[in-house]
């Protein structure tokens, strides 16, 4: 290695390394050490700090390409605060880690976009500020680079949504303000809207407690921010007060264009404009509504929409009775943004009931999953397949401490149980994840007719339901057969179960679950839902009571649904052998539940449109055309079936269904701009829907009335822990003296079942 001496001194020098870098400055010994200059053989050069042969303390650096970096280095990377400056122009102000912006931080992209907020591992993650060249601005939370939990977006007309958002579309609960005065509160689904909602005319008394997400209020940016970082936050919090202060909004379909590198979030924009409030869709504009000169102006719409189409309009109030409806109006709003659901906080009424349920399942599955997998004997059903454990507060030899309460846990039939997981591949891991993870359970805000009280794990896969003990008995009297049924039959629609337990709790108090599979675990929006068990005494919803979260009965079905013959075959022969099973365990009151996602009338609008959303879906072009015949339907497409190309459910297992379209193949379903998904006896089933008009003969003189759509159903049979005992014998005595016998719930379980398949078959009826 040559070396020469650059001072008199011995502790500045510059050396040539044997692979031709060059450093030039301070030493300590024989490594880098102060201040020096080195110059790789690719021409980038860092002048800066050092300690002890690694570039450490502040130093810039200069890239052949162009780019640059000024700031802080620790162990040889760059972190701590500093600039870059992109090839492209771009530059970035604000904290590193290890190579990746991390912290909080100002991006100016090359196209003159600009992003402040915090940064994980070199995207927008945590809380931030978009602003596109345009004026647009969104204030909210990122995740990986996209738009990701709850955020404002504000145009430069004045038009404003405060929406959730998921992977850059807004996606959930939500309200927008525009700037003419109208409002719509309701639900938007990967950017669309979807479901139901109600819009506000301008001139309309709006619920009182509208007001800027709590993410823009609640979240103190300054805490994870250095003083360096004094602007950001002062931006940040002077834009906060502006959208708290001037409430406008947009329409929310089509998001600016843009063109910055990949760290930032890409939005779909096809019409590269944006589309004014509900211009395709609304069919009595704002301007109309104002220049009607009628008494009975209607200025308040429910609506409802599937994937961004107007399906229904019906007016709520008239202009005299708005002053008096704001507490109407207040409830309207916090049943659209409070859902069905409420997450289980410290302080909630369930919250140690939940902390215990999670301690027993997550004692019990340990427990149980490291017993090698056998098949259940009969001792596996008996008095004594239970495990019992008592978890003080402060811990045990088998029990960690925790922060809940005492209790004592009861665990049923532990191996039966296990067995039933891993025959529909559940894994053990993500079973405790989903249901004992950090995340909380969820609790249906209604509980059920039986008092039950329902709760749904974070993300969905499961359902929890408290049982009483009379149903306790029966659903372990029955799980040997059971268990027979579901080994037997892959398809079948009885509710799956994975878990019994019990809580005690201090006085005696006992609490029992039962763990199911959730049927409607699905990335698609349940737009309807029905319980139908083929009886009409009192069958049916009052009007009033209601709202998109309502399960609605066997009366209020206005449709029927017309399957694929192969279809409809292996669904009624699953549900003849269900309902003998059923039968024979004399169980009744079971019903249907029944699920439906409505597509969008005219969904495939253009075929470039169409051609680009099966692309996306993973189609090739050379078999796009090849699909295309093999389906007749609109709304979706039925093509060959792909293993692991497919959206599956949570706990699906059995046979795939086979289409007579597709050459009585096995198929999947691909919706267009949404994905991929296997098919299957109860699950992802598509099929055409047709509303049912109670005069017949207006359809007869005007085809042009009928109405159809294309959906996509979910199916299982629910509530099968009651037996026809004497309790119901009386009951049905009681109400026949009122009602006809036939007409009530409470029958002789073979009449039950009859009546019940009989009644599925006018809602699935054979195609002409």
């Amino acid at each position: 290695m040559a070396s020469g001496e650059t001072n008199a001194g011995n502790t500045q020098r510059g050396n040539t390394l044997p692979n031709g870098d060059i450093y030039v400055g301070n030493f300590a010994g024989l490594v880098p050490h102060g201040f020096g200059k080195y110059m790789w053989t690719d021409g980038t050069l860092y002048y800066g700090e050092w300690d002890t042969s690694k570039m450490s303390g502040r130093g810039a650096i200069q890239w052949p390409s162009g780019a640059s970096y000024d700031g802080d280095l620790c162990g040889g990377f760059i972190d701590g605060t500093g600039s870059f400056k992109g090839v492209d122009g771009s530059v970035y102000k604000g904290s590193w880690r290890m190579n990746r912006k991390h912290g909080m931080g100002t991006m100016v992209y090359a196209n003159d976009d600009t992003y402040e907020g915090l940064w994980n591992e070199g995207l927008p993650d945590g809380f931030g500020k978009y602003t596109w060249v345009d004026g647009n601005i969104y204030i909210g939370l990122w995740k990986s680079g996209k738009m990701n939990g709850r955020g404002v977006m504000q145009w430069t007309n004045g038009d404003t949504l405060d929406c959730n958002w998921l992977n850059g579309l807004a996606h959930g609960k939500g309200f927008c303000k525009y700037a003419s005065g109208a409002c719509y509160i309701g639900t938007w689904d990967r950017g669309l809207k979807d479901g139901h909602g109600m819009f506000y005319q301008p001139g309309s008394k709006m619920p009182c407690n509208l007001e800027v997400s709590e993410c823009v209020t609640d979240h103190d940016v300054s805490s994870s921010s250095s003083s360096g970082n004094e602007n950001i936050n002062s931006s940040l919090l002077f834009l906060f007060q502006k959208l708290c202060n001037t409430w406008r909004l947009h329409s929310i379909f089509h998001w600016p264009r843009r063109i910055s590198n990949g760290t930032t979030p890409v939005f779909d924009d096809n019409s590269g404009n944006n589309l004014s409030q509900d211009s395709s869709t609304v069919p009595l504009t704002t301007d109309n509504c104002v220049q009607d000169s009628g008494v009975d102006k209607v200025l308040v719409y429910e609506r409802e929409y599937v994937q961004g189409v107007l399906i229904s309009e019906n007016p709520k109030c008239h202009d005299s009775g708005m002053l008096d409806s704001g507490k109407t109006q207040e409830h309207t709003w916090q049943m659209q943004t409070g859902g069905p659901m409420e997450t289980i906080y410290k302080g909630h009424r369930s919250y140690y009931l939940m902390l215990n349920l999670q301690l027993g399942i997550r004692y019990t599955v340990g427990k149980i999953t490291p017993v090698p997998l056998r098949e259940v004997r009969s001792n596996d059903f008996g008095p004594r397949a239970r495990i019992r454990m008592y978890f003080p507060t402060e811990g045990s030899q088998y029990t960690p401490p925790h922060c809940s309460v005492n209790f004592f846990w009861k665990d049923y039939c532990p191996m039966v149980f296990r067995n039933l997981r891993e025959m529909f591949h559940i894994d053990a891991a993500d079973y405790m994840m989903s249901i004992c993870g950090d995340d909380s359970l969820k609790e249906l805000s209604s509980p059920g007719k039986s008092g039950s009280i329902f709760y749904l794990s974070q993300d969905e896969r499961f359902v929890i339901k408290t049982l009483r003990k009379t149903e306790l008995k029966i659903l372990l009297k029955m799980l040997p057969k059971y268990y027979n049924h579901v080994r037997a039959y892959d398809n079948t629609l009885i509710t799956k179960f994975f878990g019994v337990h019990r809580i005690t709790l201090k006085g005696g108090r006992k609490v029992r679950f039962v763990v199911m599979g959730n049927m409607f675990c699905t990335e698609l929006r349940i737009h309807r839902k029905y319980d139908l068990k083929g009886s009409t005494q009192g069958r049916s919803t009052k009007k009033q009571n209601i709202n998109e979260n309502t399960t609605l009965k066997d009366l209020d079905l206005s449709y029927v649904f017309h399957v694929d013959k192969p279809w409809r075959d292996a669904l009624f022969r699953q549900i003849s052998l269900d309902c003998m099973f059923l039968e024979s365990q004399s169980i009744i009151d079971y019903s249907m539940l029944l699920g439906i996602h409505f597509r969008a009338p005219h969904h495939l609008k253009t075929s470039s449109s169409h051609q680009s959303s099966l692309e996306r879906c993973g189609i090739p072009d050379s078999d796009l055309l090849q699909y295309e015949e093999k389906s007749s339907w609109k709304g979706f497409l039925l093509v060959a079936h792909e293993p692991g190309a497919t959206v599956g459910g949570s706990h699906i297992r059995g046979s795939m269904v086979r289409a007579s379209e597709a050459g009585y193949e096995e198929v999947d379903l691909v919706l267009p701009g949404t994905g991929r998904f296997r098919v299957q006896l109860g699950v992802n089933m598509p099929a055409r829907a047709r509303k049912v008009h109670e005069d017949t003969n207006t359809e007869l003189e005007n085809p042009d009335t009928i109405e159809e759509y294309d959906v996509v159903l979910y199916l299982g049979i629910i509530d099968i822990l009651q037996e026809y005992n004497m309790s119901k014998r009386v009951e049905h005595a009681v109400k026949s003296l009122k009602f006809d016998p036939l007409s009530i719930s409470a029958v002789d379980p073979d009449l039950y079942s009859k009546r019940f398949v009989k009644f599925l078959e006018s809602v699935f009826p054979e195609q002409d």
